[in-house]
């Protein structure tokens, strides 16, 4: 074993330490003038975030289940934090896929299968997943400052339908948008992606837990969104430049469009360059997504004299105060505010949370007429979502 030993220009040292290796093994630094940063260098991470911006870019957490059929509108389906966002535009089916690019280190990925085609779609119908960020977590790229910082965005897609597709940030806070065109090249196949976005010198971010940044991949769209000339600088928000260009996968039932390993990064970077993807372990990724979204499966078995009242932390706090639906432990369904026994009576009680907040609740369970002893479990949905 070897070393280099830089010495600073007025005080300090580097040491560059080489281990033993069997054979010759070279580090190529990029002709450059001036300084060189560290960026250049494609074995360096230098990334000013320590944990990866995007939450569960490799879908791999799904608390509501891995497959939804017949969607027809906007919702959270399956993949936490990402968002399918459909305005009457066909039919489809929401998977949590058991698909990603070999060799990749990902094991799932967000599906859209067409079950019912739109393929004359009406001037305001629209198909895209987005994904949403607080800004309290974006200050680093200093937006809306001379010193603003560009971003790169990159993503393994693979959809039936090859040709021009959109991927659009926006900036929420200050209703500006810029939008990239990327092309899928080969039908069926994985394609990894690296978009660059300009810095942008206009309208910071709000330093909260406000949905400030949106990720919007178009996978169809109607006139109102494509009338335009596509948006490739930063600009105020104009509709009919949202996604100029953009493919219809929506207009046969054959098609399918996936999409995983989804990173943001500071700084511009390429596809020979830009930093590994920061895989997170299960659980450190669910309790992430436990902020915007829980649900809790058993919340435990409470004895009551008719009249009870528990306390339950959540997982995590909570971006902002849920929105709480309570469900049966014997059907597994119920409405906010509701709860049945999971005795065979299915004598109802009422649940009431006199405290909800980004902690935990209190709930009060009073027992119907009659009952006066028995034995009550269940489970909630806590709902934070941006």
């Amino acid at each position: 074993m070897s070393s280099i030993k830089l010495k600073g220009s007025s005080s300090g040292d580097v040491t560059i330490t080489v281990p033993a290796a069997a054979g010759t093994n070279t580090v190529t630094i990029p002709a450059a003038t001036g300084n060189l940063p560290l960026s250049n260098l494609s074995h360096v991470t230098n990334r000013p975030n320590a944990k990866p911006l995007i939450i569960n870019g490799d879908m791999q957490v799904a608390q509501r289940g891995t497959s939804v059929t017949s969607v027809t509108a906007s919702g959270y389906r399956t993949v936490d934090r990402f968002f399918v966002n459909l305005t009457t535009m066909g039919t489809w089916t929401v998977t949590q896929a058991d698909d990603a690019p070999t060799g990749s280190g990902f094991q799932h990925s967000l599906k859209l299968d067409c079950t019912t085609a739109d393929g004359s779609p009406a001037a305001g119908d629209d198909i895209t997943i987005s994904t949403r960020l607080e800004g309290q977590d974006l200050q680093m790229f200093k937006k809306g400052t001379s010193s603003a910082e560009k971003m790169t965005v990159s993503f393994w897609v693979k959809a039936t339908k090859t040709g021009t597709h959109i991927l659009e940030v926006d900036d929420n806070d200050n209703s500006r948008t810029i939008a990239k065109s990327y092309t899928i090249d080969n039908s069926n196949t994985w394609e990894k992606k690296v978009l660059t976005i300009d810095a942008d010198t206009t309208g910071a971010f709000g330093n909260d837990n406000g949905a400030s940044l949106r990720l919007f991949w178009w996978v169809g769209a109607g006139s109102n969104y494509t009338s335009g000339t596509l948006g490739t600088s930063w600009a105020s928000t104009v509709n009919a430049n949202r996604a100029v260009g953009q493919v219809n996968n929506a207009d046969s039932t054959d098609n399918n469009w996936y999409i995983t390993g989804v990173q943001l990064e500071v700084g511009e970077y390429t596809a020979d360059t830009i930093p590994p993807f920061q895989h997170e372990s299960y659980g450190d990724s669910l309790l992430r997504c436990f902020r915007y979204f829980e649900r809790n499966h058993n919340f435990g078995v409470v004895q009551i004299l008719g009249y009870s009242t528990q306390g339950i932390a959540f997982a995590v706090q909570k971006r902002t105060s849920p929105t709480l639906t309570f469900y049966s432990a014997a059907s597994g369904a119920g409405t906010a505010g509701s709860l049945t026994e999971a005795e065979a009576s299915g004598a109802a009680k009422v649940v009431t949370s006199s405290v909800v907040n980004i902690s935990g609740l209190v709930r009060t369970l009073i027992a119907s007429s009659g009952i006066t002893n028995t034995t009550m479990r269940g489970s909630f949905d806590a709902d934070a979502e941006l």
